[in-house]
């Protein structure tokens, strides 16, 4: 994602977001949080290091607090989920999201990308259709590509019409991972199929 993507800076915001990291079967996940929700999750790396520079890869600056949940909180279990996600258990990431770190036309097509059930597929086109912008196919890409909270918002259930992956910020690799994680796997062709 590049600096010009991106809709805010996170320095913009008062207070500053809460960043936390946390333990999944996958490696290290990081969060960042205000009081609205999620501003920004990361899927899992290697090591707490490469989890930090991948939160300052969507914009988190290292100086933000640390800060996990309170127990009660609304992004408390979030972890667990995540823990449960990777050891492909069908969970429902249902967390609630800051939407302002996203322009008007990203909140859209990330709200109808954040209803779309575990190991459903959608196309681009389809999601442009319902997001109210039917010709904007290739624009809900770049939405895709903008979104800053993966898996709760899962980007990776979006593939081409044709029934190829199409795009991935984080690279076709993880996509197909992720759906594998949800039983989704191409068929001879190299095709996935809508249900």
């Amino acid at each position: 994602m590049s600096g010009a993507d991106k809709t805010a800076s996170f320095l913009d915001f008062q207070p500053a977001p809460l960043v936390w990291t946390f333990s999944t079967p996958n490696g290290w996940v990081g969060a960042a949080r205000s009081e609205a929700g999620l501003m920004a999750l990361t899927l899992p790396q290697p090591s707490l290091e490469e989890c930090a520079c991948n939160l300052t890869w969507l914009g988190i600056n290292n100086g933000c607090p640390a800060v996990p949940p309170e127990p009660g909180h609304i992004l408390d279990g979030l972890d667990q989920a995540l823990n449960r996600y990777f050891s492909g258990e069908i969970v429902k990431l249902d967390f609630p999201v800051d939407w302002s770190v996203f322009t008007p036309f990203q909140q859209r097509v990330l709200q109808v990308v954040q209803g779309l059930r575990y190991g459903a597929l959608l196309s681009y086109g389809q999601v442009a259709a319902l997001a109210g912008y039917p010709r904007a196919a290739r624009a809900v890409g770049g939405a895709l590509g903008a979104n800053r909270i993966l898996l709760v918002i899962p980007c990776h259930r979006v593939i081409r019409g044709d029934g190829t992956m199409g795009g991935f910020g984080c690279g076709l690799t993880w996509k197909e991972s992720l759906l594998a994680i949800e039983g989704l796997h191409p068929g001879c062709s190299g095709r996935y199929q809508f249900a």
